[in-house]
């Protein structure tokens, strides 16, 4: 593997899952209260990678007419609930993306991802991955969200490294990776992860 390369850090959504398209059903659902939508290609270009209390600031600031964040937060609990029931059915993580992870072993790897600690470790232990990781921070872990490099800052910390490479799929993300010093491999697809790495792994991808 790759001299200079310690750790690998993922990032979640969109990247190790393709859990977007759940997100944004979900807060439809939740929204629906308020007679408030958005669409998967508004939601898909501003509401990726970034806080939950973003979203909905981001949101409230497009919707016609304006809606204040005070008005739009009491649906987040629903929101949370929906994606919890149903992100850890299974099937988020494929089959694929989970051999990539048993082979990457014994170098280290961590998740690093802006969604809380209930969110993603429930459904990494549904999906039989949690182990895998030597490390996770989670966005409830640190003061900074991205695109500060506190998460993957943090990440490197616990794993003990001073260089690793970063797998992200969003603009702050990517930034967030950067920051911190970290060689960032920008992800268009989930199903794009194991060809991308292992690519680069070989020395395939500059």
């Amino acid at each position: 593997m790759h001299s200079q390369i310690e750790a690998i850090l993922f990032d979640f959504d969109g990247v190790l899952a393709d859990t977007e398209p759940l997100h944004w059903a979900c807060w439809n659902e939740a929204l629906q209260t308020l007679g408030v939508s958005i669409s998967w290609e508004a939601y898909s270009e501003n509401c990726i990678g970034i806080s939950d209390r973003a979203f909905l600031e981001a949101l409230g600031r497009v919707s016609i007419p304006p809606r204040p964040l005070d008005e739009l937060w009491p649906t987040y609990p629903l929101k949370k609930k929906l994606f919890a029931e149903r992100a850890t059915n299974g099937n988020l993580i494929s089959a694929e993306m989970k051999a990539l992870l048993k082979d990457l072993r014994p170098m280290p790897l961590a998740v690093v991802t802006s969604s809380a600690t209930s969110e993603i470790s429930a459904i990494l232990k549904a999906e039989n991955i949690l182990d895998l990781f030597q490390a996770t921070v989670y966005g409830d872990e640190v003061t900074n969200l991205k695109p500060h490099p506190e998460p993957y800052l943090t990440a490197m910390q616990r794993l003990g490294v001073s260089k690793a490479l970063v797998l992200e799929d969003s603009g702050p993300g990517i930034a967030s990776g950067k920051a911190a010093g970290c060689e960032v491999i920008e992800v268009k697809r989930s199903s794009d992860v194991p060809q991308l790495l292992r690519a680069r792994l070989n020395g395939q991808l500059k």
